[in-house]
């Protein structure tokens, strides 16, 4: 009996010695980012780039529209063959303005990657500095993961990060 005790003592400690070694970490990846300059010249250069999307889709609607008007006035006086015409070339330019609204959101998409991408990979080799140099076992990072309790063995890392990165 003594010998089972002893022996379960000898298998137990070291897993009591490992699990006091755990070491927890969690930050706010939305804290971090949007303080990043970097983040901030993207969201300049995505809004710039929105916005002259929008000119050029409001430009082609007016038209568009313009030319609906026209054609409303007078399709009771053109001839069938003028009629028809016309209203083919309001259908492509209809088509043409919803293809141009499509790629243009590929393309403000495609423009967000190239942007955000290497911001997120500062964040992620800054993390894993840290969590290498403080020895973590893991670090959550809260604004993407629900984490319902964050005790107090779990480090504040956002503020090391926010520093890591350079921004105050």
């Amino acid at each position: 009996m003594l010998k089972k005790i002893v022996l379960i003592a000898l298998f137990a400690l070291p897993m009591c010695a490992m699990a006091q070694t755990l070491k927890f970490g969690h930050f706010k990846s939305a804290d971090v980012i949007t303080a990043m300059p970097e983040y901030k010249a993207a969201m300049a250069q995505l809004e710039k780039t929105q916005k002259q999307y929008t000119d050029e889709m409001k430009r082609t609607s007016d038209e568009f529209n313009k030319k609906l008007a026209e054609y409303n006035a007078a399709k009771d006086s053109l001839p069938q063959n003028i009629a028809d015409r016309r209203q083919k070339e309001l259908q492509d330019m209809s088509q043409r303005g919803q293809e141009y609204e499509q790629n243009a959101q590929t393309e403000m998409q495609k423009l967000q990657t190239q942007l955000t991408d290497p911001i997120f990979k500062k964040v992620e080799t800054a993390i894993d500095a840290i969590g290498a140099a403080g020895s973590y076992t893991y670090i959550f990072d809260l604004s993407r993961t629900s984490i319902p309790y964050v005790g107090s063995g779990s480090v504040d890392l956002t503020s090391q990060i926010k520093t890591k990165l350079g921004i105050k």
